[in-house]
């Protein structure tokens, strides 16, 4: 279902432009779906498509439409419930392991909200042309949709990862080549350095404000670890060693059974690997993803160094002498926690980000699944260290030789 053209223009309103492009791309992710697809749910950390096709929805008419259109008629009442994912300030909410229960409405009935929805934001996408306020709500909420984008990617491929036919959703098309070359490691010498996001461009809250932070000297590897160099971790019994791992992760590797990443199986005397392709043989020199912070912390440790903080990443890949990045979300060892100075904004609209600065690690870059665009140096994404179902790697550090 297209986005809702009307007599705006996209000459006299570029939010409009932008507002269509944005919807009409996260229509386009669910297109292969069938309504069957977009309603399961295979765990309490994904959600079903159908409810990220509703809460990005959700989102534009409780804090942008219906504060500003006197006028305008819900959907349906219920959704405000249904589709609210945490924010407390706007009332209850339905719980999150339960999403996959929700049969009703049905995803005709989601895509008719959409439309709804898309409609009353026709006004308000003209407005913002003269309302920077507006203006700034609007690309929150249209970053925001990008983000449940790249969700609706990971989500539906553990979700079907859980179906023994090994279903491909989307067309396999050419396998990207990966030719990387050596590992070579970039120096950084000590000194105070400047972090977080500056200037006039959209960030997210979390990053910001900008300040300084001192780093020793040290190196970054000029790419991420591939496929073939995680299974001579594998093949060097990097699953079976707990010397290698930290307290947690290795108490995580017994309980679940972990011998290899996320979907990965042995064949024959290879692995293959599930993708939303269906399975295919595990290209060796690709980025290794879907791992947790715990295997690419021991990864590390036993290939003799170690990950880098947020810091010395964030300041690497904003350098003239920055690899090449954005291939699989690279964990870092860092908390996540608020920068000094951090306030978030008030209102329900402040539960954002801030809220969840707990027992989680930053990964910085972007993957296959982020939308282009999306991603930029100060970007913070953030999962627990145990998380494996986005497509998350590892890039070595070290300290300076």
């Amino acid at each position: 279902m297209a986005v809702a053209t009307q007599s705006v223009s996209d000459a006299r309103s570029p939010w409009l432009a932008r507002y269509r492009e944005v919807r009409a791309r996260t229509l386009e992710l669910t297109a292969p779906l069938s309504p069957e697809d977009c309603a399961l749910q295979s765990m309490p950390d994904a959600s079903p498509a159908k409810w990220h096709l509703a809460h990005t929805t959700w989102f534009f008419e409780t804090f942008v439409v219906a504060p500003r259109d006197q006028d305008y008629v819900a959907f349906d009442p219920a959704f405000k419930v249904l589709f609210n994912s945490y924010y407390n300030g706007i009332g209850d909410k339905h719980p999150r392991p339960e999403r996959g229960l929700l049969s009703r409405p049905s995803l005709a009935a989601v895509l008719a909200y959409r439309a709804h929805v898309d409609r009353a934001m026709l006004a308000c996408c003209e407005a913002a042309a003269h309302d920077a306020s507006l203006a700034a709500l609007i690309e929150l909420g249209l970053s925001h949709e990008q983000q449940h984008q790249e969700l609706i990617l990971t989500d539906i491929l553990h979700l079907m990862s859980r179906n023994p036919t090994h279903p491909a959703l989307y067309p396999a098309g050419a396998r990207k080549s990966h030719r990387p070359a050596d590992v070579e490691w970039t120096a950084f010498p000590a000194g105070i350095s400047h972090v977080g996001h500056a200037g006039s461009g959209f960030a997210f809250d979390n990053e910001t404000p900008r300040h300084r932070v001192w780093l020793d000297a040290f190196e970054l590897a000029s790419r991420p670890v591939t496929n073939r160099e995680f299974i001579a971790f594998i093949d060097d019994d990097g699953y079976r060693r707990p010397d290698l791992w930290l307290s947690l992760g290795w108490d995580t590797v017994v309980a679940q059974e972990w011998i290899a990443p996320l979907y990965w199986e042995r064949h024959d005397a290879g692995w293959r690997a599930f993708t939303l392709q269906g399975m295919l043989d595990v290209e060796p020199d690709a980025p290794a993803s879907h791992i947790s912070m715990f295997e690419a912390d021991a990864y590390a440790r036993w290939a003799g160094a170690r990950l880098p903080t947020e810091f010395e990443w964030e300041t690497a890949m904003s350098s003239p002498r920055a690899p090449r990045w954005g291939d699989v979300w690279e964990w870092t060892s860092s908390s996540y926690a608020p920068y000094p100075g951090f306030r978030a904004a008030a209102g329900a609209i402040g539960e954002y980000n801030g809220k969840f600065m707990c027992n989680q690690y930053v990964l910085r870059g972007g993957s296959i699944a982020t939308p282009p665009g999306h991603a930029r140096p100060t970007y913070r994404n953030f999962f627990p260290a145990e998380a494996r179902w986005q497509w998350s790697g590892v890039r070595l550090a070290r300290g300076a030789s």
